[in-house]
């Protein structure tokens, strides 16, 4: 079979002890070792091997065990499980979070817990594949629009409600989108929601200590329309696992009877630990996420003057969109033989025609690899 980017960057993905965080150790084609500057990793805040993380994981390990050993309705709960989900609902002002295993496990739960087979959902064309998979798994209608467009967006709200005044549409988009690194308008989102009566669900992924007051998310200080929030720690967080945050009715909701909640192994508790450990950072440098955004738009704006379209958005993700497979590709190894990890994004992660290279900027990255990388790209 032909070789793919994936099965390459497989080879790479091995960290040493030793190396700095922005780092990672593997071997090339022929098994030499190298050494690659990561700008592919979704660590946005280079927190994964922080030491006050690896000793709060470590600590809970040796009290609580690896595996949580049951469901949370079993013998699953721990301390420092509820612990995690108190400072966390006090953090971004909701009245209930709930923890999963995975962000999918979590999207499935957040769209099955806010429709039925009847339920018109709107969506945004660009959300991620779980949050399909749970419209398909609910039964209901799929209603998409073009990404971003609060045009269309109205348009479709306004067609639903008036041939079914009875049935509260439920509306997704993420915050920030993985593929893209574009910014939903969230705040026009909800205002559209509040004016046709319609249900929100956020995906904060990506934005979820990084965007945002604090890094509290695009959606922190929305109440109504926003039923669920739902995010993860294994980016900006560097633990794993997931999260749904809500009021108080729709977390009861969630806790009788969604079965993605009540029949699963309940989340590692070193995971939590770690977890904790990083909220608690996060809330202690409540500028680490705007400053991520400044660099991000420094590259930007290095990427414009060497001649390149200025990727969308204004977080740490920047896309630069390329065209065909081959060509990605080719761009990936150029920067791999510089020393930089980066990722040829293609079909089916995106529509034919628009691979990619997917960029991530870290908060410790050094300042050569945007050297080098804007190096390579000026001279292909």
């Amino acid at each position: 079979m032909p070789e793919t980017s994936n099965t390459r960057i497989r080879k790479l993905r091995t960290w040493m002890p030793g190396k700095s965080s922005s780092e990672l150790i593997g071997t090339d084609e022929n098994e030499n070792q190298i050494t690659l500057i990561d700008l592919a990793s979704n660590d946005y805040l280079d927190l994964a091997r922080h030491p006050l993380l690896i000793e709060a994981a470590r600590h809970t390990l040796e009290t609580d065990g690896v595996g949580s050993g049951g469901s949370r309705f079993i013998t699953g709960s721990r301390n420092i499980h509820q612990k995690l989900e108190t400072k966390l609902a006090e953090w971004l002002g909701r009245d209930t979070v709930l923890l999963y295993p995975s962000g999918f496990q979590a999207n499935l739960a957040a769209v099955l817990a806010l429709t039925d087979r009847h339920t018109p959902v709107i969506c945004d064309r660009l959300i991620h594949h779980s949050l399909l998979v749970g419209v398909k798994a609910s039964g209901a209608k799929l209603i998409r629009f073009k990404h971003n467009n609060l045009s269309e967006l109205e348009t479709l709200l306004k067609k639903s409600r008036q041939s079914n005044p009875q049935k509260r549409p439920l509306v997704i988009t993420e915050s920030l989108f993985s593929m893209e690194g574009t910014t939903a308008p969230v705040q026009e989102i909800s205002k559209l929601c509040i004016r046709y009566d319609s249900k929100l669900l956020i995906d904060e992924a990506h934005a979820f200590g990084v965007m945002g007051s604090g890094g509290r998310g695009e959606s922190f200080g929305l109440k109504e329309p926003v039923s669920i929030i739902s995010g993860t720690f294994g980016k900006a967080f560097g633990s794993g696992g997931a999260f749904l945050a809500t009021d108080k009715i729709t977390g009861e909701n969630l806790i009788q009877n969604c079965g993605a909640f009540r029949y699963t192994t309940a989340l590692s508790p070193p995971l939590c630990a770690g977890a904790l450990a990083a909220l608690n950072l996060i809330k202690n440098n409540p500028n680490w996420g705007s400053k991520l955004q400044e660099k991000s738009i420094v590259l930007r704006d290095k990427l414009t003057q060497i001649g390149w379209q200025r990727p969308i958005g204004k977080g740490p993700i920047i896309s630069i969109i390329l065209g065909s497979d081959k060509i990605a590709i080719d761009y990936q190894k150029r920067l791999e033989a510089e020393g930089l990890l980066t990722v040829a994004i293609r079909p089916p992660t995106v529509p034919e025609g628009k691979s990619r290279l997917r960029l991530v900027i870290r908060r410790n990255t050094p300042v050569q690899a945007f050297e080098s990388l804007v190096k390579v790209l000026k001279n292909i």
